[in-house]
């Protein structure tokens, strides 16, 4: 995965800048230094030179020769020559020495030469460096200043220029950073000063099209969600929905509940005598009156199992609670006028299971089906329960909910859960608190269970 740079794009091209200035003015000075030395180092052997050409010649003349201890001191005083030795194979013929020099013995040059009119003799010279007695003078060195002011007020000016340049990059950059961050949404739209502008404008057409399809994919859910899991005709669950949250239902520890299937005729008859329309105006209102039936219960799922056939799950209500809900849902649905093609007295017919945790869901609904075919031999409206013993019945009267929640709230109240909640990107939204109570045995009991245990202490 590639990872983001640390070090801003501008202060990496100053860093280059600086480091290539400094690097061009370091070789130049070296240059220069060396350059120096080596036209000292030319100048001087060419004097020597000159002054050994003087020394070979006066030798060579008699006459000269006779006074050389005269007037060779004072030339070599005045050529900063410290020692002079003039020799043969034989020996030491002169020998010449300052004795007040300015630099130290380890500083001199020394140079040999042979003299070309006197074949045999050599001269050894050693004579003080170029530049030995001179010191830094603003003066002499003025122009070399001021290219050194001229290079440092050129290089921060450049410096300068350059970060005004790079300044929309940065910009570009910083939104980079924040789009990277999951928050496009504070950076829809970029500043006019970012560079390169066809980037920027490329980042703008891109979060557009990202939000767009975005709310396209929202709706796409939605409508998936509608068209899949939903009844298009009553807005109940489908047989799908249904099925599903049975099985899970069904995995969960401690769950129980009932099943109910509701047969309201048949289907075929009433299109025929009735139509189309008034049969599912039928259908339609008596899925008004069981959806208004289930609101008094937490999460109960009424769905649209088949044509005419209508099934409703009861969560973690007792085989008692689910009997009484029975009779009273018969009751309001015999206050309904049939179609014609219904009998008014034999039209509703409703059976009902029981379940607990690890029952198959295919056996629960072979169960409902069989009670409520028993329902219909009664030949009227009529429910049946399927004959099972229900185990595990966690079911609480009002008494038992006012003696449970009035030991939990002497002891110090329901117990509190963080839950911290975050989006798609990762990002902390909010932090939930949850209050959960135990039984008496100490175990939590359900959110749902514990929501109708407070309705009862209301």
């Amino acid at each position: 995965m590639r990872k983001v740079a640390g070090m801003k794009l501008t202060n990496r091209l100053v860093a280059f800048v600086t480091l290539i200035v400094v690097c061009a003015m370091f070789v130049l000075f070296i240059g220069g230094a060396v350059s120096f030395r080596k036209l000292g180092t030319d100048f001087l052997s060419h004097y020597l030179g000159k002054v050994v050409t003087e020394i070979d010649s006066s030798m060579a003349n008699p006459v000269s020769n006779e006074n050389i201890g005269l007037w060779l001191p004072q030339l070599l005083k005045a050529s900063d020559i410290v020692e002079l030795e003039i020799s043969s194979k034989t020996g030491l013929l002169y020998r010449y020495e300052q004795i007040n020099t300015v630099a130290r013995p380890l500083d001199l040059i020394e140079n040999h030469y042979a003299l070309p009119s006197n074949p045999g003799f050599f001269i050894t010279i050693k004579s003080v460096p170029p530049y030995a007695n001179f010191a830094y003078s603003i003066g002499a060195l003025s122009s070399l200043s001021l290219a050194v002011l001229v290079i440092v007020l050129a290089l921060s000016w450049g410096i300068k220029w350059l970060r005004t340049q790079l300044f929309g990059a940065e910009l570009l950059e910083h939104r980079g950073r924040l789009i990277l961050a999951g928050r496009s949404e504070d950076v829809k739209t970029g500043d006019d000063r970012e560079w390169p502008s066809t980037a920027s404008i490329a980042l703008d057409q891109m979060i557009a099209e990202l939000r767009d399809a975005r709310q396209e994919r929202s709706r796409f859910d939605t409508f998936i969600r509608t068209n899949t899991f939903l009844d298009k005709l009553t807005g109940a669950a489908n047989r799908v929905m249904f099925d599903n949250r049975l099985q899970t239902l069904l995995q969960d520890k401690g769950a129980q509940g009932a099943v109910l299937m509701l047969s309201i005729g048949d289907w075929d008859s009433m299109v025929q005598e009735n139509g189309k329309a008034a049969a599912d105006d039928w259908v339609k209102e008596v899925g008004n009156v069981l959806s208004n039936a289930i609101q008094r219960f937490p999460d109960a799922v009424l769905a649209r199992y088949f044509d005419t056939e209508f099934a409703i799950l009861l969560t973690h209500q007792s085989g008692k609670d689910a009997r009484l809900f029975a009779t009273q849902l018969m009751k309001s649905l015999t206050r309904l006028t049939p179609p014609s093609a219904l009998e008014e007295e034999n039209w509703a017919h409703l059976g009902m299971t029981f379940f607990t945790t690890g029952e198959r869901r295919g056996r629960l609904m072979e169960e409902a089906e069989m009670a409520k075919r028993s329902a219909i031999l009664q030949a009227c409206n009529s429910w049946f329960a399927f004959k099972k013993e229900v185990t595990g019945d966690e079911s609480r009267g009002s008494v038992r909910w006012r003696t449970l929640l009035s030991r939990v709230f002497e002891n110090g109240g329901p117990d509190l859960y963080r839950q911290t909640v975050q989006d798609t990107q990762g990002n902390e939204l909010h932090v939930e608190l949850l209050a959960r109570i135990k039984d008496e045995n100490g175990l939590i009991i359900k959110a749902p269970v514990s929501s109708m245990g407070l309705s009862w202490w209301g």
